[in-house]
C-alpha cells in the first residue's frame, strides 16, 4: 500500500529520512466467508450469494488467531465475500481485539445498518472500509445490483455516525477512471478523510475483464489529478489519508512528479520511497481464504502455500520451498523483461507479480500494468523502431 498523504507531508516538511520499517509479521487479509450478497464484475474471490462448503468454524478460527499471534501478525483485515453475512463475525472480532490485533473490516457496505455499527464498535474494529467504484450508475453496474451505491453510501454514513473510522475504496478501471474526482469530492463532502485508490488487478472474476484495465495514459492522468489534489490539501494542512494499491509504480511516478516540481528534493524523497519498499506480497502482506488456505496475498488464490488446519501459519509463512515465495522474499527479486532492467525497481520491488503471471504465466515477467515509459525507468526500448 502506497501512503501518498504521508509522502506529501514529508515533501512539505522535510526532516530526517526514516529507516526502512520492518514489521514483526505480515498484515493478514482474512476472507472469513466467500458468500456475498453481490456479484461484482471484478471480484478476486469469485464470490456469489450461496454457501460454500468447508469454511473454518468459529473454534477453528479462534485457534488460527493463536497461530497468528505466535507469528507476530500485527493487524487483521476481516473480509469476504461479505463478512457481515458470517453470524459469528463479532464474536471473532471481539476475540481478535482482546488479543491485541489492529482490526479492520472490509465490506461492500450494503448491509451495514445501525445494529451492525453498534456491534462493530463494541467488538473493537479500528477501521471500516467500503467500496464506491464510481457514482450511482457506474457503481451499480460494477456491483451488478440496483441500489448498491445508495445502500453502500448509507452504510458508510451509519458507520461514520456511530464513531467508527471509515474509508472509501475505489477500484480504477477504464470504465470509471473519469469519475475519480467526483468520488473523492463525495468522500470529502461526507467528512471521510481516508480514500484508497486500488488499481485494477487480473485475479478471480476480474481476470475476465482484463480489457477494462485503464490505458496507461488514462492511469497517468488519474494519478496526475490525485497528486495535485493531495498536494493542495497538504499545503492547506489537511492531507487526510490518501493511499493507493495494486500498482507500486505509483511511487516511481510520484518521484517523477517531484522531480518536475521540486528537483532539489529528489534525493531525499527517493530514499524515502526506497525505504518504503514497494510491493510487499509474500513479505509484509498475507492472505488466508475461507477454507484456511494461505496465499502470498489476495490476488494469488491459484497458489496455495499451505493450510492452517494442517500447519501453523508461522511455519507456512517462513517456508521458502515454493518458488514463488522464494522469489517474493528475495532481495532483489528475480525479475525479467522491463522490470528486470528497470533502474527504479528498488522503489517498486517489481510491482504486482500476480498481474504479470496472469498475462504471461511467468511469476517474474514484466508487469503489464506498469504505465511508465522506458525512458522514465532508465532503459532502452526492448524492440527496435520499425
Amino acid at each position: 500500500m502506497f501512503r501518498l498523504s504521508r509522502f506529501m507531508e514529508a515533501l512539505r516538511d522535510g526532516g530526517p529520512v526514516p529507516v526502512p520499517r520492518k514489521p514483526p509479521g505480515p498484515v493478514v487479509i482474512w476472507n472469513l466467508i466467500r458468500r456475498c450478497n453481490l456479484n461484482c464484475k471484478h471480484c478476486y474471490s469469485t464470490s456469489t450469494d450461496t454457501d460454500f462448503k468447508g469454511e473454518l468454524s468459529t473454534q477453528e478460527i479462534f485457534g488460527v488467531l493463536e497461530q497468528l499471534r505466535a507469528a507476530h501478525v500485527p493487524a487483521l483485515i476481516l473480509s469476504g465475500g461479505e463478512p457481515l453475512l458470517r453470524p459469528d463475525l463479532y464474536e471473532i472480532a471481539t476475540r481478535a481485539h482482546a488479543m491485541g490485533f489492529h482490526l479492520s473490516l472490509s465490506s461492500n457496505g450494503t448491509l451495514f445498518n445501525a445494529e451492525h455499527a453498534a456491534r462493530a464498535k463494541e467488538a473493537g474494529f479500528d477501521y471500516v472500509g467500503v467500496s464506491l467504484d464510481g457514482l450511482q450508475s457506474t457503481h451499480d453496474a460494477f456491483r451488478r445490483k440496483e441500489n448498491a451505491f445508495a445502500n453502500a453510501l448509507s452504510g458508510l454514513r451509519v458507520a461514520r455516525d456511530a464513531g467508527l473510522r471509515v474509508g472509501v475504496r475505489m477500484t480504477l478501471t477504464e470504465a470509471n477512471a473519469a469519475e475519480l474526482p467526483a468520488v473523492v469530492t463525495l468522500t470529502e463532502a461526507e467528512n471521510i478523510d481516508k480514500f484508497y485508490l486500488s488499481h485494477f488487478n487480473y485475479a478471480g472474476r476480474g481476470h475476465k475483464y482484463r480489457r477494462d484495465h485503464p490505458q496507461h495514459l488514462a492511469a497517468r492522468k488519474t494519478l496526475d489529478w490525485l497528486f495535485e489534489h493531495v498536494w493542495a490539501r497538504t499545503q492547506a494542512g489537511q492531507a487526510g489519508d490518501f493511499v493507493t494499491g495494486n500498482n507500486d509504480a505509483d511511487g516511481v511516478y510520484l518521484l517523477l512528479w517531484i522531480a518536475r516540481r521540486f528537483p532539489e528534493r529528489v534525493a531525499d524523497m527517493r530514499q524515502r520511497l526506497v525505504n518504503w519498499g514497494g510491493n510487499a506480497s509474500g513479505v509484509n502482506v498475507a492472505n488466508i481464504d475461507n477454507l484456511g488456505n494461505v496465499h502470498p496475498d489476495t490476488m494469488w488464490w491459484h497458489v496455495t502455500l499451505g493450510n492452517v488446519r494442517e500447519r501453523p501459519f508461522g511455519e507456512i509463512w517462513a517456508d521458502r520451498s515454493h518458488p514463488l515465495m522464494a522469489g517474493l522474499k528475495a532481495s532483489p527479486r528475480p525479475l525479467e523483461g522491463r522490470c528486470g532492467l528497470c533502474k527504479q525497481r528498488d522503489i517498486c520491488n517489481g510491482n504486482t507479480r500476480s498481474r504479470a503471471f496472469s498475462v504471461s504465466g511467468d511469476y517474474w515477467a514484466e508487469d503489464p500494468g506498469c504505465y511508465l515509459s522506458d525512458e522514465e525507468i532508465g532503459i532502452a526500448a526492448l524492440t527496435p523502431a520499425a
